[in-house]
């Protein structure tokens, strides 16, 4: 008998059940002017399936969901609206390397963030680096030079 049990136990065919999205925060920049943008952007998001909080800070032209959403129906369903949203582009401005180089720096961001763009590190062998490496405490050479 233990034998039949353990074989119903591997070909028994049970319904599968379907994968549930992952946990996940997504910021969205929306434009939004009165208290009735804020209203229908807010419902839009929460009334979606897996929505469990929705954050809308009007100043900052931002809304936060966080729950088992999927981005780009967020995303879809904010532009449905009929404001133009994107997806959060800004990071706080100290985790930033160059936060005001000219691709980063953003007039329209909120006060402490700039735009997350990829940032170039300057090329150890640019001109201005050798000039400082030259006169440099590390550089042995230093008072020969002077």
């Amino acid at each position: 008998m233990g034998v039949l049990d353990h074989l119903f136990d591997l070909f028994e065919i049970t319904p599968r059940r379907k994968r549930r999205k992952p946990w996940q925060t997504v910021e969205i920049k929306v434009k939004m002017d009165c208290d009735g943008c804020e209203r229908r952007v807010r419902h839009a998001v929460s009334s979606m399936k897996g929505a469990k909080s929705v954050e809308v800070n009007r100043k900052q032209s931002r809304v936060t969901v966080t729950g088992h959403v999927d981005p780009n129906k967020v995303l879809k369903k904010v532009r449905s609206t009929g404001k133009r949203a994107e997806f959060w582009p800004y990071v706080p401005y100290n985790l930033v390397a160059y936060p005001y180089v000219a691709q980063a720096y953003d007039k329209k961001a909120p006060s402490g963030y700039v735009r997350n763009v990829a940032q170039a590190l300057p090329s150890p062998n640019a001109a201005d680096e050798k000039l400082v490496s030259l006169f440099s405490d590390e550089n042995p050479n230093a008072c020969s030079i002077m």
